[in-house]
């Protein structure tokens, strides 16, 4: 009896000791996981909004056109979810990081960020990212939708840089030391496909260069701070037809000429954007106060009905459509107060959009003119009231009161009813 007593006090003492080292492998294995993505960050935010504007199926930059029996309507604008792993070194500077951000919405999935981003470390000025990413444009193309005051971008950006994104490579100045002479100084460099997400696949060999500087924080008193950047494009896609139309003055007429010459063929339609921005930013007791505003000119190619960049070759059934040349400009304005306790915020927008800076609203229409809706020049005066609940929920009342150039085009004779309420919540992890 001794003998068993003896060999059975032996097996639990290693079963005892195998339960152990289990637990102590099983905590190493937890620890070795949790390790490997301690730098992964995920945050998302939702949109859920209602809209009311003035006239059933009206074309609307407010999160798109009403449906031709609908003046109202409930829909998720965003629902984004953004994983985010940083590495970093042993100052802590950055060594590589991964983006991928999907948009979830009624509509289905798409893809909006995707990206990697590695940094050099022995100056720690430079790094070069690549994938699909915000095309480093202006200062609206490139803000948050989750952070901005208006609920949809200016007329200007969502027609010339429609998603705001495209898939390229750039390579950024921008010193991560705190200490460094240059940390406010930021510089991006890139080349891309062009068509943006509206297609997936470049459709030629033509890429479009994109450079941005930006100098932030630049102390003007105590109490006024100002950033400012400028921005350039140069680009364009392949003309697959002989028609090139430009703007020009015929008999005290303005039209499109057309030049039809062969040579045309397989040539270069140009794209190319100048940009200046600045944001004032004003603290007092009351609160901070906040002037934003950036500037677009330039030169765009696209078709007779439509100034937006085009995602793949302009064609009308097989045939390669003709293509129009216009000079535009456009402008984005922000006076945002956030008040003392920063719940309440208070802000007004004004923006244009001219996609043909050559012509007024009395030339669009005229006996011999062959100008288009396309030509028509779109200003809007909004304003809104956010209130946050929280740092994770808020809530915006949003009126866009949208003007048109009146013309002698049939349908654009006076202003459109395309006025448009929102009402949109927000809620952020």
């Amino acid at each position: 009896m001794l003998i068993v007593a003896f060999l059975l006090s032996q097996l639990a003492n290693a079963q005892a000791k195998e339960i152990k080292d289990s637990s102590v492998l099983s905590n190493k294995s937890l620890l070795s996981f949790f390790n490997k993505f301690n730098n992964l960050t995920i945050s998302g935010y939702i949109q859920p909004q209602f809209q009311i504007i003035q006239q059933k199926g009206a074309h609307s930059f407010g999160g798109g056109d009403f449906e031709p029996n609908s003046s109202n309507r409930f829909k998720i604008r965003r629902g984004r979810i953004k994983f985010n792993y940083t590495g970093h070194n042993k100052d802590n500077l950055k060594t590589v990081e991964v983006i991928f951000q999907p948009d979830l919405t009624e509509k289905g999935v798409v893809l909006r960020d995707l990206y990697g981003a590695i940094y050099e470390n022995k100056f720690n000025l430079f790094s070069l990212t690549i994938g699909m990413m915000n095309r480093p444009f202006s200062h609206e193309v490139i803000y948050s939708s989750s952070r901005r005051e208006s609920p949809e971008r200016g007329r200007v950006t969502q027609t010339l840089m429609k998603d705001e994104r495209d898939l390229g490579a750039k390579i950024t100045f921008a010193p991560q030391k705190k200490d460094h002479l240059l940390y406010n100084l930021n510089w991006d460099l890139g080349f891309y496909n062009g068509p943006g997400l509206g297609n997936t696949t470049d459709f030629d060999n033509y890429k479009d260069l994109i450079t941005r500087v930006t100098y932030t924080k630049i102390p003007l008193s105590k109490k006024l701070e100002l950033s400012a950047g400028i921005s350039y494009l140069n680009g364009g896609f392949i003309q697959k037809t002989k028609y090139i139309n430009r703007e020009e003055t015929v008999n005290n007429i303005k039209k499109f000429v057309t030049d039809s010459s062969l040579s045309n063929i397989d040539g270069k339609a140009p794209r190319k954007y100048a940009g200046a921005d600045f944001n004032l930013k004003f603290k007092q007791r009351a609160g901070i106060t906040e002037l934003r505003g950036e500037f677009w000119a330039g030169k765009q190619t696209a078709t007779e009905f439509n100034s937006a960049t085009p995602a793949d070759i302009p064609k009308s059934g097989n045939v390669p459509s003709p293509l129009y040349i216009r000079n535009f400009n456009g402008a984005i304005f922000y006076l945002v107060h956030n008040f003392i306790n920063s719940k309440h915020q208070l802000t007004v927008k004004y923006d244009w959009y001219d996609p043909n800076s050559n012509v007024t609203g009395s030339d669009i229409g005229k006996t011999g003119s062959n100008l288009t809706e396309a030509d028509i020049k779109y200003s809007t005066l909004a304003f809104g009231y956010t209130y946050a609940f929280n740092e994770h929920a808020k809530i915006v009342f949003w009126y866009d009161m949208v003007n048109n150039e009146k013309t002698q085009l049939a349908g654009y004779t006076k202003d459109l009813k395309d006025n448009l309420f929102t009402c949109r919540l927000q809620f952020k992890f």
